[in-house]
């Protein structure tokens, strides 16, 4: 299994806060089946700056020290960017970094409570640069949860979207969750992942998402989201089927 989301390097942002906790999520990763996670520190979020080098280094060193305790996991590069005007222009001067570095997926993640007036335009001219964006845990955002035709939109432009694995099972609540299963079910997000912060209050949860979706949706949902995971860090293609609206009736009976 590949975790495409998570905050495992210490000392950066509110993931682990040191080396020793970064081993004990990761071995609570492979005890999940995770073989592959990466490595995504939050960046511009009003708290945390982790630029391109520095969650490189990071990442070969936290690499050898798992190396050392042979624990069967390897961790990949990437960044959690909190959306802002200048992101083209960070990346043109490196400091931006893709998933896996050189795949040209780019995680973007919204407020909690709002989606940004020029946040499609962005997202436009992101793929204009090449880059295909994916905006993480758009469960939960408020603005997405009370008009999801605005998701749909971006969804329909080419941008791609990821849910959280607790979000799936309901550990954040049984309205976020009821909104993650519509989205499942429009169309409206390609990756599952576990956006693990340590091994207690925010852990993996990613085999108790993949039961939940298996039960609900049938092996091919599960299929797709884990194929997706793979294709994205090969560099490849994902593709997800066309996107719907979030019938209105449905939503209103979220809540």
């Amino acid at each position: 299994m590949i975790d495409i989301h998570s905050h495992i390097l210490p000392h950066l942002d509110d993931g682990a806060s040191h080396t020793e906790e970064s081993v004990a999520m990761a071995k609570e990763a492979v005890s999940q089946g995770i073989h592959t996670i990466i490595a995504t520190p939050h960046h511009l979020n009003g708290r945390y700056e982790n630029y391109k080098t520095d969650i490189i280094s990071q990442v070969k060193s936290l690499n050898e020290r798992l190396l050392e305790e042979n624990i069967p996991l390897t961790v990949l590069p990437g960044q959690e960017t909190r959306i802002n005007g200048q992101m083209t222009n960070d990346l043109e001067q490196g400091h931006l970094l893709p998933l896996n570095e050189t795949s040209g997926y780019l995680f973007v993640e919204l407020p909690s409570n709002s989606v940004p007036r020029y946040t499609s335009k962005l997202l436009f001219d992101l793929q204009v640069q090449g880059y295909k964006p994916i905006i993480v845990h758009p469960e939960r955002n408020k603005e997405l949860i009370e008009d999801p035709d605005q998701l749909y939109e971006f969804v329909k432009n080419g941008t791609l979207t990821q849910v959280t694995a607790a979000s799936v099972t309901g550990k954040f609540g049984k309205k976020i969750q009821k909104f993650t299963h519509r989205l499942i079910e429009a169309n409206l997000t390609h990756f599952i992942a576990s956006d693990a912060h340590n091994t207690t209050t925010r852990g993996f949860c990613m085999q108790e998402a993949y039961q939940n979706i298996e039960e609900n949706y049938g092996n091919s949902f599960v299929y797709f989201f884990r194929e997706n995971s793979q294709y994205l860090i090969d560099a490849g293609t994902v593709v997800g089927d066309v996107p719907e609206r979030i019938a209105k009736k449905k939503f209103l009976g979220l809540f």
